[in-house]
């Protein structure tokens, strides 16, 4: 009947193709799932890539005309008007509590007239580029990426590519020097605040005499150290500069990843200043 042999039981075409789909719908479950998987493990090599490229045409596009001075200048006026206040108000009070501290073991020890050279060392060394940083990277850092971040989901950017107009020359280059400059410079306001601040504490507040105070300031800082804390402070505006920016560049899912990349570029030159103040070996290459 039919093509049916004796002994076999009729079985309805639908019910014989069930066991092929289930077996497709677990094979299609598991490559999505091993996709998944593949895809969250690879993305962080991705975005390294992805800000090492970028890098690397920022510094290529560094030395490549036309440069934007334009917007050069209106960055750095920028991030300097919103660095320079909090920049001095944490100086002072930082400076200060390393002095006070610093003098109090020094006291003990009856070697007062030694202050200068500790609040030398303590401001040009350390306190210096870590609080330009800080600064730098709160206020400015985070403000490039949010400006960078909503010219890119408004397709700003690529309506610049479009015009051919490149946009890590217009819109990269400037604010990454923009940050570099500024950082270098409020790290030199920080270093002269910073010693202001820790003469009048020392001298009126802990009455040290003001000739052993200056006279201690060069006995183991001198003009080299301050140069390289100059450039550890622009090294930090840079780096605070490119992260920003790519993140900026970077950002996708509307509204919302703007803010997530905002608070990520936070805490990535967070983690990087932690890591470089924390580290064994940061007063030897300081």
């Amino acid at each position: 009947m039919g093509g049916l042999q004796l002994g076999e039981p009729a079985v309805p075409a639908a019910f014989s193709e069930v066991p092929d789909q289930v077996s497709r719908h677990r094979r299609g479950g598991a490559g999505q799932l091993r996709s998944r998987y593949e895809t969250i493990a690879s993305k962080p090599v991705r975005a390294f890539g992805g800000f090492v490229g970028m890098s690397l045409d920022t510094v290529v596009a560094i030395v490549t005309k036309p440069f934007a001075w334009r917007e050069f200048l209106l960055q750095a006026w920028f991030v300097a008007r919103v660095s320079l206040l909090p920049t001095i108000l944490l100086a002072i009070p930082f400076t200060v509590l390393l002095v006070f501290t610093f003098n109090i073991l020094l006291v003990e020890l009856g070697a007062a007239d030694l202050s200068g050279t500790g609040a030398a060392y303590g401001v040009v060394s350390q306190l210096g580029p870590v609080v330009t940083v800080l600064v730098v990277a709160g206020a400015g850092a985070t403000a490039m990426c949010a400006d960078l971040g909503a010219r890119t989901i408004r397709e700003e950017l690529d309506a610049l590519k479009v015009m051919g107009i490149d946009p890590i020359q217009a819109l990269v280059v400037p604010r990454v020097l923009a940050a570099t400059v500024v950082a270098t410079l409020l790290s030199s306001i920080v270093i002269l605040v910073g010693l202001t601040g820790s003469f009048s504490f020392a001298v009126f507040i802990q009455h040290v005499t003001p000739g052993a105070f200056i006279a201690g300031l060069t006995l183991i800082t001198g003009g080299a150290d301050v140069i390289i804390s100059i450039i550890k402070a622009a090294l930090f505006g840079l780096s605070a500069g490119l992260i920003a920016c790519y993140k900026g560049i970077s950002v996708g899912g509307g509204p919302a990843g703007v803010g997530n990349a905002v608070n990520e570029t936070v805490g990535l030159l967070h983690d990087q200043v932690t890591d470089c103040v924390t580290r064994p070996d940061w007063p030897a290459w300081s």
